[in-house]
């Protein structure tokens, strides 16, 4: 058997053993040597890195400027070339705006700033000296910066950072007002008649059997001006069930009609249609995150994110056996929003 012990790492010292004594431990190399930048050495080089930030926070500001250009006197006359072209000019302003400003730091920092490292170790700041030492460091940090003795690079800073923050203020601005009623209001009111959806041909109580479901929207609500946007607010599922499986809330009796329920289409999760009913279960289920509704219970929410029932639309039948709502919803359709109590 070959003995392997000679070439071992232990037998050629390469590995230590206890009992052989300290290993030898490798010296800090410290910091490389500081290398001076051009503008430590040259002052034409420092004068002209100072013009080159001040250059990029003018940009900075011709930037807000191309924006506001864009905004107020490219007029949109609903072709597709102006839009194109106020797109651009807003895209390229805040671009700007925003690299002129960011860039002009770094460069500031890289070329100018103090090119020196410091370390120390970390410690609780707890007494007035230690106050007034992190004091000095930060008025150390600001006249580093050179911020006092560079005017130039100060008044373009200023400049830039104070106007780069309006196109934002425009575009928020362009959201338009708050909606006030326009969410809790709908095309339902008193004595419309359901319809149909497309269609919009009115529907009588005996058309609507035990199980069955319809997709109903309001009579004449295709005459609206706003018809899309109303549509979306006024959407409901109409069902009839077993009266003796419904189990109405005191106060709502009577919006219903012999089993014959109608609940908004729009989940009040995150608004997504309420197109699923299973007849055997009674529940109505949202494709797009399965919130599960149930229909016996006032369209509760027994599974999913939703956090709120569907509302339900109040009822009744006319004198030609019409199907009618006795009102609006009584409260807002689809999910929570801001002034919503």
């Amino acid at each position: 058997m070959a003995d392997h012990s000679h070439g071992s790492p232990e037998s050629t010292g390469v590995v230590a053993r206890p009992g052989q004594g300290d290993v030898q431990k490798f010296q800090n190399p410290g910091l490389p040597p500081h290398r001076p930048r051009l503008a430590d050495r040259d002052p034409r080089a420092e004068k002209r890195a100072e013009r080159q930030v001040a250059i990029l926070f003018l940009v900075s500001i011709i930037g807000t400027v191309l924006f506001f250009v864009g905004y107020f006197l490219i007029p949109l006359d609903e072709t597709i070339e102006t839009l194109r072209l106020q797109n651009l000019t807003l895209g390229l302003g805040t671009a700007f705006a925003m690299l002129g400003i960011g860039v002009g730091i770094v460069h500031w920092a890289k070329t100018l700033m103090p090119d020196h490292e410091v370390s120390e170790d970390r410690h609780e700041i707890r007494t007035e000296a230690d106050r007034a030492d992190a004091e000095k460091i930060i008025n150390d940090i600001v006249e580093e910066t050179g911020i006092k003795r560079r005017p130039l690079i100060r008044n373009t800073l200023l400049g830039a950072m104070l106007l780069a923050p309006l196109p934002a203020v425009f575009i928020f601005r362009d959201l338009g007002p708050l909606p006030g009623d326009v969410l809790r209001q709908t095309y339902w009111d008193s004595g419309t008649r359901l319809a149909r959806d497309p269609s919009g041909t009115p529907i009588k109580a005996s058309d609507v059997t035990i199980g069955s479901a319809f997709h109903v929207i309001p009579e004449g609500l295709s005459d609206s001006e706003h018809y899309l946007e109303e549509k979306a607010k006024a959407v409901v599922l109409l069902m009839r069930l077993n009266p003796d499986s419904l189990n109405p809330s005191p106060g709502r009796e009577d919006w219903g009609y012999q089993g014959i329920v109608a609940y908004s289409k729009i989940c009040t999760h995150v608004g997504c249609p309420v197109a699923l009913y299973e007849q055997q279960t009674h529940h109505l289920l949202c494709p797009c995150h399965q919130s599960t509704f149930d229909l016996t219970q006032e369209c509760k929410v027994i599974f999913g994110p939703a956090t709120r029932p569907l509302p339900q639309l109040p009822i009744a039948v006319d004198d030609e056996g019409y199907l009618i709502a006795t009102s609006d919803f009584q409260e807002p359709v689809g999910p929570s929003f801001w002034e919503r109590g």
